[in-house]
């Protein structure tokens, strides 16, 4: 079982109490206070084990506890601090607040560490609070009760090379036939249920880890089919291998849809460079008709490249291709990238301004749903409601008191609302 998206609660323990003591000696009577502090309680870290790959484990163990820092003794004897509580994670494990979907951290780097809930300060014993007027102070301090909070894991797979396209267009026969993984592998649509990973040796000095995503569909981006499970995957790799299927109708049209769900699912997405190759080649009817496809291609200015994962063909050109635009990738400057960070703006997010022309609608993802939305293709708007409907704007619309007639506007567009 493959588990890639969990809650779980972590709660880290409390700091000790510290207490009242007064120092007892013969001949020494008033041997003022020593009453020693409390320990501090265990914080809870997770910590990045590069020989990990899933969220399995937390499958059957969803709540975490630190432990309680120990209370203080006499003769200022401090309490005995918890030790943390380390969480082991798998590399590319993103890390949110539940209650408010807040981005904690982002963890990718082997050894790297995040402290989810901070452990509770130990109290002050008496000994801290004598003065020059209170000398013999019957004052002192409980520990600092610990922290816990729902967090959200999700996994996104860190590799070099992701394979995407259609269902059942043959990404699992690649990556079985260029690497050791051995995905399951049949002639229906989705049969990759997880995403699987392969290191892929070129040469002796060359090498890259590739991943295998679920087939994607028209309505990806929308949760559709196999949808949000498995799209997060695709961001964490630097080039796509984008296979199609020899046998389609019209591979230019599986193509497009492809990149346009990447696209409406995160921009960075379509940006990635792409080696595009047509599948099946091994079979005589695609053989046939590769030339005119790879014109056609040609056209939208891709250089169609033929491959076939039961022969082997073109395989090692494929990953090559693939190899040198990871360099190119890896050359370039990129934004600085920090290994924990805060979200600064929900992608979801979005504002109805009720105005007397009508209803103002704004929001990063659906103005640029509306822009990519071919309105008079009653698909294309069909999607697009169902859009309206999973964000939420349907019922916020109607709870603003939207009526039959009245006018949208998203960006540039104006839409007439119908019930």
């Amino acid at each position: 079982m493959f588990v890639d998206s969990v809650v779980i609660t972590v709660a880290s323990g409390k700091g000790g109490d510290g207490i009242v003591h007064m120092h007892h000696e013969k001949y020494r009577p008033r041997g003022g206070p020593d009453g020693g502090d409390g320990g501090h309680g265990g914080s809870v870290i997770l910590q990045v084990v590069p020989t990990l790959n899933t969220l399995n484990k937390f499958h059957y163990h969803s709540r975490f506890q630190a432990d309680d820092g120990k209370n203080g003794g006499p003769s200022n004897r401090s309490g005995k601090t918890a030790p943390d509580l380390i969480i082991p994670v798998p590399p590319g494990t993103m890390v949110y607040n539940e209650a408010n979907a807040e981005l904690l951290g982002d963890l990718t780097q082997p050894g790297q560490t995040l402290v989810v809930v901070q452990g509770g300060r130990g109290g002050r014993g008496n000994q801290h609070f004598a003065n020059s007027r209170i000398q013999m102070p019957l004052t002192a301090e409980k520990g600092e009760p610990g922290q816990e909070m729902t967090i959200r894991l999700e996994l996104k797979l860190i590799a070099d090379v992701g394979l995407v396209g259609l269902p059942n267009a043959g990404k699992s026969s690649i990556l079985a036939a260029t690497s050791h993984a051995r995905p399951k592998i049949g002639d229906y649509p989705f049969t990759t249920l997880e995403p699987n990973l392969g290191v892929v040796t070129l040469d002796e000095d060359h090498s890259l880890v590739m991943a295998d995503i679920p087939g994607l569909i028209e309505g990806a981006s929308e949760g559709t089919g196999l949808g949000f499970e498995f799209l997060r995957h695709v961001q964490r790799t630097r080039v796509l291998i984008h296979v199609l299927d020899g046998m389609s109708e019209d591979p230019l049209k599986d193509f497009e849809v492809i990149n346009n769900e990447l696209d409406l699912y995160d921009e960075h997405l379509r940006r990635l460079p792409q080696v595009v190759v047509l599948n099946k080649m091994d079979l005589p009817d695609v053989a046939d008709r590769f030339s005119q496809l790879k014109e056609t291609f040609a056209g939208i200015g891709i250089d169609l490249l033929g491959i076939s994962a039961v022969t082997h063909l073109n395989l090692k050109e494929m990953l090559w291709q693939a190899h040198n635009l990871l360099q190119q990738a890896a050359s370039e400057p990129s934004e600085v990238e920090l290994p924990v960070y805060r979200a600064v703006e929900d992608p979801n997010a979005f504002n109805i301004e009720k105005t007397e022309e009508g209803f103002i609608l704004s929001g990063r993802r659906i103005e640029r749903a509306a822009a990519m939305t071919y309105w008079e293709q009653p698909g294309s708007v069909r999607r697009f409601q169902r859009l309206l409907a999973g964000m939420g704007i349907e019922k916020a619309l109607r709870a603003a008191g939207i009526q039959e007639g009245d006018t949208v506007f998203i960006g540039e567009w104006e839409l007439v609302w119908q019930d």
